[in-house]
């Protein structure tokens, strides 16, 4: 017998199916809501993480690309003087620290901005080598951590100079909410910087400075753990399938204290593509935020459905392989045995006829055909005469109980099981209990992406305000494309860049082809967003060249790189709005200038755009009309040349796909139906396939061979048991073809004589 085909396996598999979904069925469906806290929570916290190290890792690399960059525009023009160089920089960038001017053959102090660097832990020797203008982390004497960049300074005829800036690794515009604290962390675990956990100054009682104590030392805790998970590599610390963040990232479940249990998540700096590698990645920083959450002891799903599930299955399950046991194994098994004892001459016994479908019909004719053999005619009603069909004919017969039938009976008894699941029970109703903290995490994560967008815009304006400055009166067109062309290759944020005169002429460009109005020239506005029925907005900076009567160098966004600002995982659908709350960019599909799909998000722009105090505040919602829904919505807010603009993001996702216990047990109630429709459909199929179909048709041979059919060959198509019984009929067929012309041979002689 083939080890793949026959009766046995079918049924074997689908008993080990059934086994395997009940043990999974009472295991998954029994713990869903046991955890102390919900793992969509857990999963926001390092979706926050994540949000952090975007940003630092974007802040530091635009900090670097900057100074790199404006390092190259001063060495291209002529010679300045070390406090001209740092006051431009100044002028330009309010980012850094401090900066200063070093003669790098004397180590002499030219210049000098902002906070004092420490200059002792740069080797002036070690410059020229391999990495030795890479950015490095120094700690200053108050125990901060600062990271240097460096860059040179060189003109023909002038002693080179080393220009350096200091940055803070403080977050830029990350929201922590009222409760969070987060912290910047070395590849040893060591804090290099936190925020949101009070200093000792701000400590106005002992139960405040408890608690702050205890949150320093979960977040020390915390940041060990962490700095040993970033050792991982992105692909192997992620689940098979998941995409989204490119580092690794991951959350972190604390201890329980006062009704308080204390979550975490953290985060690498990722460079923005695939294995890409970025100057702030190679620090080796990892990014961890610390939340405190209350415990919802009230349990929203019961343990005893699984089992009872479980139970239900193991009963029907059983009956339905009993059934097909019982019905349609047991009985083939013994036609193969009597086909089997035929064929070797034991014509003794009758055939044992089984009781139902295609097995007693080839049992009936299997034991005409041992009567036949036996010399008889094996007639059905047992008189003698030969039969009467028509040889080759089978004789039609009344309907019997089949094996398909068998088979609908065992389909229709797990499926009173499958469905149920599949279709009606565990389903989670619109009063879903959705924890407050994830409409909380929507808010501060959309105010982030918010600041973020409005970073992004403020920085490209200042990139052109750098060119600009640096251009002057008399640069000819041929530097100015040169420049151009250097900063689009440097900075993906631009379409289009190019240097416009006060009529409107186009002196030099770069990029793709402007798009700014022909004959009209700079606008007053540093940022504006061009008005029209065009597929694509077009979001123009202006930034003012002096000594050049109003030119200006303009440069075109491209809505590309807005669009991939917006890509945030776990934040759903995101939209950035203008005033007018049309869409301008987003992070899937979507038409220029389209209207919000639905008004409760109008409604809740609208509302975020009222000032409370000085400025407007983000907010959330959770809708729950026309499915669980959380949604929010973060105006621009702060200083710069973007604020005017007067933008949104808007932000909502269905509470659905998150990880709630109602939608996990749903989730999984569907998947244990679904598994048991598989099984189900995969091993009654593969039965009614191999045995089935194939009994029915050789029901139909054995009995056109015991009417009198001697001349069909039966050809036995797959070695097993029906194959077998195949066979056993063929020789059968033969023997009595053998009885057949024998009976003629001894009848010749006599009708000789006679």
């Amino acid at each position: 017998m083939s080890l793949l085909g026959g009766i046995r396996p079918p049924i074997a598999v689908l008993s080990a199916l059934l086994l395997s979904l009940a043990a999974l069925t009472a295991f998954h469906l029994g713990r869903v809501g046991n955890d102390p806290v919900s793992e969509a929570v857990m999963t926001s916290q390092q979706h926050i993480a994540e949000d952090g190290a975007i940003a630092l890792r974007a802040s530091l690399d635009e900090s670097i690309t900057d100074l790199t960059r404006t390092t190259a525009l001063f060495n291209a023009g002529k010679p300045a003087s070390a406090d001209a160089v740092l006051d431009k920089i100044g002028s330009v960038y309010q980012k850094w620290r401090g900066t200063a001017v070093l003669e790098i053959t004397s180590g002499k102090l030219l210049a000098a901005r902002g906070e004092t660097l420490p200059l002792t832990a740069i080797d002036r020797g070690k410059l020229s080598e391999e990495g030795g203008l890479d950015p490095r982390m120094v700690r200053l004497e108050n125990g901060e951590t600062r990271l240097l960049i460096l860059s040179v300074l060189s003109w023909e005829d002038r002693p080179q100079q080393l220009l350096i800036a200091s940055s803070s690794l403080k977050f830029p515009g990350v929201s922590l909410g009222k409760f969070r604290a987060i912290a910047v962390v070395d590849s040893t675990g060591t804090i290099l910087s936190s925020d949101g956990i009070l200093a000792d100054e701000q400590i106005l009682s002992d139960e405040v400075k408890e608690d702050a104590e205890r949150s320093r030392k979960e977040l020390r805790d915390f940041s060990k753990v962490a700095a040993k998970k970033a050792e991982q590599h992105p692909v192997k610390a992620k689940e098979p399938g998941s995409g989204g963040f490119l580092g690794v990232s991951g959350s972190l479940l604390g201890d329980e204290a006062n009704g308080e249990r204390a979550l975490a998540g953290y985060a690498t700096l990722a460079a923005p593509q695939p294995a890409g590698q970025t100057a702030a990645t190679g620090l080796g920083l990892t990014v961890v935020a610390l939340l405190h959450v209350t415990e919802d002891t009230t349990r929203t799903t019961n343990s005893i459905f699984g089992l009872l599930a479980a139970g239900s299955l193991l009963v029907i399950g059983g009956l339905a392989v009993a059934l097909l046991f019982g019905t349609v194994q047991r009985p083939l098994l013994q036609l193969f045995l009597e086909s089997r004892r035929l064929t070797r001459g034991d014509l003794r016994r009758p055939v044992g006829t089984p009781r139902f479908g295609e097995t007693r019909r080839i049992g009936e004719a299997l034991e005409r055909l041992r009567q036949q053999l036996l010399g008889g005619t094996g007639d059905r009603d047992g008189s003698a005469g030969p039969p009467t069909a028509v040889p080759g004919t089978p004789v039609r017969r009344g309907r019997r109980v089949g094996s398909r039938a068998l088979l609908t009976v065992s389909a229709v008894l797990l499926l009173a099981w499958c469905a149920p699941l599949a279709l009606f029970l565990n389903r989670a109703e619109a009063t879903v209990v959705v924890p407050q903290q994830l409409v909380n995490d929507q808010r501060e994560r959309t105010d982030t992406l918010t600041d973020r967008v409005r970073r992004a815009l403020n920085e490209g304006h200042a990139d052109l305000t750098s060119v600009a400055s640096l251009i002057g009166d008399r640069t000819s067109p041929g530097d100015m494309t040169a420049v151009l062309d250097r900063t689009v290759e440097e900075h993906l944020r631009y379409e289009s860049l190019y240097v416009l005169s006060a009529d409107g002429k186009i002196l030099a460009r770069a990029g793709e082809d402007p798009r700014h109005p022909a004959g009209k020239g700079p606008g007053t506005e540093q940022i504006v967003l061009r008005d029209g029925s065009g597929k694509v907005p077009v979001i123009t900076a202006y930034a003012e060249v002096p000594g050049r009567d109003g030119a200006a160098v303009v440069g075109e966004f491209r809505i590309g790189f807005l669009n991939s600002l917006l890509k945030q995982p776990g934040l759903g659908q995101v939209r950035l709005i203008d005033e007018k709350q049309r869409v301008i960019a987003a992070n899937s599909g979507y038409r220029a200038f389209q209207e919000l799909p639905d008004k409760k998000l109008s409604s809740l722009v609208t509302g975020a755009n009222q000032k409370v105090g000085l400025s407007p505040r983000p907010s959330s919602v959770l809708y729950r009309d026309e499915g669980v829904k959380i949604a929010a919505a973060a105006p621009f807010v702060g200083g710069g040349p973007a604020k005017p603009l007067g933008w949104t993001v808007v932000s909502w996702q269905a509470a659905a796909g998150l990880d709630i216990p109602e939608y996990s047990l749903q989730n999984r109630t569907v998947l244990a139906g679904l598994l048991g429709l598989t099984a189900t459909a995969a091993c009654l199929g593969w039965l009614h396939i191999v045995i089935v179909r194939p009994l029915r048709e050789l029901a139909d041979r054995a009995e056109a061979l015991a009417d009198g059919d001697h001349r069909t060959v039966l050809y036995p198509r797959n070695h097993d048991e029906v194959g077998a019984v195949t066979r056993s009929l063929e020789l059968i067929r033969q023997e009595l073809q053998r009885q057949t012309q024998q009976r003629k041979r001894d009848a010749t002689p006599l009708a000789g004589r006679n």
